[in-house]
């Protein structure tokens, strides 16, 4: 069986792979691609037998794709969406696993494919179906943080932030003219809030924006230091899982 991977992430596209030769050693893995415009791009000249797509890629969800190319291959979304949230486009060919991916999960996903999708007429897509749950998982981004100021409340765009930063299990929104500010979510929050496109969680303690970074240095143990334009805090390094996907962010 021939299988293709959609997944911007690396090492869950990793875990994907091995997990797939584990259950069905005879698999080729055709290829790994990490954005729309590669998948698309893939599908105008190539075919597999099952389709791998990580809902929302760097360049956009993938549901995108199947408006650009007319796929007749079966199809499995991974994503980190919730079940309530992606319930409307599990009919018909369409199946979802929720990321991390259960090796069970997997399984059955597998077993679906070989008992319903090799007959001689497969179903196809319900794109009805998926247009609805594309606008259901078109997020709405927070546009703007409330802040305390002395006895004054004040609200700061999201587009003046450089960056974010936890400290003391407290959380601060820095803006780009270097001023800091508590804000009332945990850092985990914030990156759920906030579009990905802008920011990136390199590390536990950071979450930046692409106009904040200054400069880029290699560091110890095949990390990267981050310069910022508005700090000259020494820990702004990006993990060493977190590089090859910081990369791919920056190279959108």
């Amino acid at each position: 069986m021939k299988v293709l991977i959609v997944e911007d992430e690396s090492m869950a596209a990793k875990r994907l792979t091995n997990l797939l030769l584990k259950l069905e050693p005879d698999i080729e893995i055709l290829d790994q691609l990490d954005s729309v415009k590669t998948a698309v791009k893939w599908l105008s000249a190539n075919e597999a037998d099952l389709l791998f797509f990580d809902i929302q890629l760097a360049d956009g969800l993938s549901f995108e794709i199947l408006n650009q190319v007319n796929i007749q291959t079966p199809i499995i979304f991974t994503t980190a969406f919730d079940e309530y949230a992606i319930k409307a486009f599990k009919v018909n060919s369409i199946d979802y696993l929720l990321k991390p991916i259960d090796p069970e999960e997997l399984k059955h996903a597998l077993e679906k494919f070989h008992q319903n999708f090799r007959q001689p007429e497969p179903q196809q897509p319900n794109m009805a179906m998926l247009e609805q749950a594309m606008k259901m998982l078109t997020k709405q981004y927070k546009e703007r943080f409330v802040v305390k100021i002395g006895e004054h409340i004040h609200t700061i765009p999201v587009s003046d932030t450089a960056y974010f930063f936890s400290q003391d299990k407290a959380t601060f929104l820095v803006t780009e003219e270097k001023k800091r500010y508590i804000i009332d979510y945990t850092l985990e929050e914030v990156e759920g809030l906030i579009d990905p496109q802008d920011f990136f969680r390199i590390n536990r303690k950071y979450l930046v924006s692409m106009r904040a970074v200054k400069d880029i240095v290699s560091y110890t143990n095949s990390r990267l230091r981050i310069i910022l334009h508005q700090s000259d805090e020494m820990d702004a390094i990006v993990s060493r899982e977190r590089v090859q996907d910081f990369k791919k962010w920056l190279d959108r």
